[in-house]
């Protein structure tokens, strides 16, 4: 049997290559960038480890010996569910290697923001020594933060925050308004967090029903003095409403670690905005989390393959 890794922008795949050759199967790696690609590539596979590739239905259908494909990463997207059910093969993810990072992250860039610690470097460096460039700013301490989506990460950045002195409230499809989460959080309906949240941040997966879940009119609804972070998916943002939004100064700003065009394309005016702050889908990283995702993913795979999934 056969693994073939479809892409991947990791260093190597030690790790992938030590645990197939410790299960007697043969692994190998391509770099995948379209459809054609895949199946020219990856017709002999019995398993796909898959990052950025599109699986498709023509995929499917042109790799007969398929029976698994596990995803680097939590979304999968990318891969079309149904031609995988309509085939019988396995689609796996990999939900929880990098929640402390995620979490970490979206922390990380709330208090950027909160604080403008990034916008006082940026003045510092153009020569100023000016506290006034960022005013106003506000305490902390009995702030709002709305968590949009509340399963691991967001409960993780639920419990950081608290720690800082944020009111955590929260929104969720599996949730009913008014009842509360385990740790505390108030659950509310999407439109009253918008309303009442001074920063609102993303842990929500992208399908159709969150498809530009912040639109030009859910984010007329947010405090002016408001903040978005993102470290979910780029498409739940629109980002041409948020620019316009932005440039009306209804917004305080946004932090962004994923956008719905990656990398983003030349002289977008997102990227120069002077509001916003954006990391290159980093969230995830760290050597600890990097090492995890690897041996899970592969391991999603090797489990079906040897019978015991």
């Amino acid at each position: 049997m056969r693994i073939v890794v479809t892409d991947c922008d990791h260093p190597d795949i030690d790790i992938e290559r030590r645990l197939a050759a410790e299960a007697g199967i043969e692994i190998r790696l391509e770099q995948c960038r379209t459809e054609e690609d895949v199946i020219s590539r990856c017709a002999d596979a019995d398993g796909l480890l898959v990052q950025y590739a599109q699986i498709t239905p023509r995929v499917f259908d042109a790799l007969p010996n398929l029976q698994v494909i596990s995803r680097y990463g939590v979304g999968v997207d990318t891969i079309d569910l149904e031609a995988a059910g309509r085939h019988n093969v396995l689609v796996k993810n990999v939900p929880d290697y990098g929640t402390e990072e995620v979490s970490d992250h979206a922390l990380a860039l709330l208090l950027t923001l909160s604080r403008a610690t990034a916008q006082y470097d940026r003045s510092v460096r153009a020569g100023a020594w000016d506290a006034g460039v960022a005013q106003p700013l506000h305490r902390i301490r009995g702030r709002v933060l709305g968590v949009v989506g509340f399963g691991a990460i967001g409960r993780a950045v639920a419990r950081k925050a608290a720690a800082f002195g944020y009111r955590v409230i929260a929104h969720d499809v599996l949730a009913t308004p008014g009842t509360t989460a385990e740790d505390g959080t108030e659950f509310v309906r999407f439109d009253e967090l918008l309303h009442r949240a001074h920063a609102v941040t993303l842990h929500a997966p992208h399908i159709p029903a969150t498809h530009h879940l912040l639109n030009k009119d859910a984010l007329l609804q947010m405090r002016p003095d408001a903040f978005v972070i993102n470290t979910a998916r780029g498409a739940l943002i629109d980002t041409e409403a948020l620019v316009e939004v932005l440039d009306t100064g209804h917004l305080a700003g946004a932090a962004l670690d994923v956008l719905e065009s990656e990398p983003p394309k030349p002289n977008e005016r997102l990227i120069g905005h002077p509001r916003v702050l954006v990391t290159p889908h980093a969230a995830w990283y760290s050597e600890e989390s990097t090492a995890a995702l690897k041996e899970l993913c592969v391991r999603n795979v090797l489990n079906v393959l040897d019978g015991s999934q």
